[in-house]
């Protein structure tokens, strides 16, 4: 069983279920998955990069990452319909909470001049979105294959209502907030 999954069956849990007193243990929020997204407009003019993307995110999420295409045109951008623009995958179960815990513990302190991820960026549904500059901060990454510098987003869905509740199952978890 993952570190971090383990640690909310024993310990975060109950402590959310006696502060928002939940009835149920059901009804306490939990992560119904990590999607990681790598949009590359570059991947018009240099398809090649959209190679390298999806072997970086592939290694970073522990699964094989899916191509995303573009769903319109857009003439400005030279855009087709149908071209291939970014790649994400999708992290459920346990493999959302080890990714989790790897982005927590490992990741995040490795990021220059870390102070702490925004509290602000909720959807108003309970789920949070990241955005990370580098994809060099994971330790998958070696730096010195990488072409680019490429970013990423990180999106966790969670089961709460609301964003106090998902911010408080965040922070329990060990999401580093901004004061």
């Amino acid at each position: 069983m993952a570190r971090l999954k383990e640690l909310f069956s024993t310990e975060i849990a109950p402590k959310l279920m006696k502060e928002f007193q939940y009835r149920s243990v059901m009804e306490v929020p939990r992560v119904v998955k990590v999607v990681i997204n790598m949009g590359l407009g570059e991947a018009i003019q240099n398809p090649k990069i959209l190679e390298s993307a999806v072997e970086e995110l592939t290694r970073m999420a522990g699964q094989k990452a899916v191509i995303t295409r573009a769903k319109n045109s857009i003439a400005g951008f030279k855009l087709r319909e149908d071209m291939p623009i970014g790649c994400m995958v999708t992290l459920r179960r346990e493999k959302a909470y080890e990714f989790l815990d790897r982005l927590i513990n490992v990741a995040l302190p490795r990021v220059r001049d870390f102070k702490g991820v925004s509290p602000k960026a909720f959807d108003g549904r309970g789920n949070y979105t990241l955005g990370i500059r580098e994809q060099i901060i994971f330790p998958e990454i070696d730096i010195d294959k990488i072409a680019k510098v490429k970013g990423l987003n990180v999106t966790i869905v969670t089961t709460a209502p609301s964003d106090e509740e998902a911010r408080q199952l965040l922070f329990a978890m060990g999401m580093p907030f901004r004061k």
